[in-house]
């Protein structure tokens, strides 16, 4: 049993306490100003992965004893999912990295509108919930504006199940009919290896009578981490990090102490950081496996990237920077939530370069920003079209998506003169303090309230 020591704690009853610079609301005018041209060095701590940690900590819902979750990053997203737990009646406390959730006593099976329309990974709250108290409401979710992301997979999936489930006025209305509030187990195909659809109808089915079977499913290090934890408290899960996962549902689930794997689009970020300036870094800790596709992408690109031990890679420059060509894809293919930090990357390369984007449609949209410091990108539908030039110039920026902030911060890193980067509440939501990281490594980089005069059009 974990014990949760609420007297040496904080409790999260609206807000689990970050300590990110300025708040969410201040971010809206805050700036990051970055003079570029500074070679970077030294030794990047990596934090835990963002959408495994909101995910578990949904997750937490299956269990009616407290579980305590470790390395979970201090982001604004995090921040979010606590407010929707705590709507739900779970207690949540926070020390250091480390998260106690006592799910033990839900009040509400409704998450609140005005909370999940600000995260979209707050939607994951219905496969627990339906699957513990046989009936949930949440509302259509939120996010980054990158593309539709339809839920249709999911509710599919949970009506193969058994579920009734209809959607009334914005809201993803769910219940269990008759007396037994179980699932029930089911064989689904998923059109599309989605992520989120196979993160919710696997911690349905943990609780499932009888054995699921989910074929085409999301094959990415979350999904792997996700089933780590279910597995943790007791859930018969298989096949995880394949394209074919069994669930046999049990019971109940039991409690946990678990750790969070460590954020492979982070450390992709900073190795793309490395290369950029043409510096040399070292990242801990990181799982090479889930980097592969990122790391031979920069061995084209002309560095090379070694491993120094068992969670340990270090960036090695190379001459110049070699053009490459990417098109995103669900894992192991290249990750889209690395597209934008490679086009920072490419717009300086030796050559010419396309990058095809799978995913998500409206991803692109980082292209005018890059433009704007004198990058010569051109865009045909879902394809980016990049002439290397010798240079970028400081510009004033806007960010319009969490990983387009980081290309930006990428690309001014690299720019002569002085960048200043607008829209850092999509920064906020997914690098855990990026500026103080940066600046350990040598970046000269500042985060200071708004100059009014300098607004760009959102």
């Amino acid at each position: 049993m974990v014990e949760l020591s609420a007297v040496e704690d904080t409790a999260i009853v609206t807000s689990l306490g970050l300590s990110n610079p300025l708040t969410t609301s201040e971010a809206d005018n805050a700036v990051l100003e970055i003079a570029g041209g500074t070679p970077l060095s030294g030794h990047v701590t990596i934090s835990g992965a963002k959408n495994s940690a909101l995910v578990v900590m949904a997750g937490t819902l299956l269990c009616s004893q407290p579980c305590r979750l470790r390395n979970i990053p201090n982001l604004v997203d995090i921040e979010r999912m606590g407010e929707v737990l705590s709507a739900l009646g779970v207690s949540i406390h926070r020390r250091g990295d480390a998260l106690d959730i006592d799910p033990s006593s839900i009040s509400s099976t409704k998450a609140p509108y005005d909370l999940v329309s600000r995260l979209r990974a707050s939607f994951f709250v219905i496969g627990p919930l339906l699957a513990r108290m046989g009936v949930a409401r949440v509302p259509l979710p939120g996010g980054c504006a990158i593309g539709a992301r339809p839920v249709e997979l999911h509710v599919r999936g949970l009506q193969a199940m058994g579920a009734v489930v209809h959607i009334d006025h914005g809201t993803v209305n769910a219940y269990i009919p008759g007396s037994g509030k179980r699932l029930k187990g089911a064989k689904i195909y998923l059109d599309y290896p989605s992520v989120g659809a196979t993160e919710t109808l696997m911690m349905a089915a943990t609780l499932a009578d009888g054995e699921t079977v989910i074929e085409n499913a999301a094959q990415e290090p979350e999904v792997t981490d996700l089933a780590n934890f279910c597995r943790a408290m007791g859930a018969k899960i298989r096949g995880a990090g394949t394209n074919t996962i069994t669930i046999v549902g049990v019971p109940s689930l039991h409690t946990t102490d678990y750790g969070i794997i460590p954020d492979r689009i982070e450390a992709g970020t900073f190795l793309v950081a490395a290369a950029i300036t043409r510096s040399e870094i070292s990242l801990s800790p990181v799982i090479p496996e889930h980097l592969t596709a990122v790391i031979a992408k920069l061995h084209e690109v002309g560095g090379q990237v070694v491993e120094d031990g068992p969670s340990r890679v270090r960036y090695i420059p190379g001459d110049g920077i070699a053009p490459v060509d990417i098109q995103t894809g669900p894992f192991p293919g290249f990750p889209t939530d690395m597209q934008a930090q490679f086009m920072a990357l490419m717009a300086l390369c030796d050559g010419n370069s396309l990058i095809t984007e799978t995913v998500f449609e409206n991803r692109l949209r980082h292209v005018a920003e890059l433009n704007r410091m004198g990058a010569d990108i051109r865009l045909n539908g879902n394809c980016a079209v990049i002439k290397g030039v010798h240079g970028l110039s400081g510009a004033p920026v806007l960010a319009t998506d969490l990983r387009a902030s980081a290309a930006l911060v990428l690309a001014a890193l690299a720019a002569e003169g002085t960048t200043v980067i607008q829209g850092l509440q999509h920064l906020d939501r997914g690098y855990d303090d990026i500026e103080g990281k940066l600046r350990r490594l040598g970046a000269n980089i500042t985060r200071k309230a708004a100059d009014p005069s300098l607004a760009l059009p959102q």
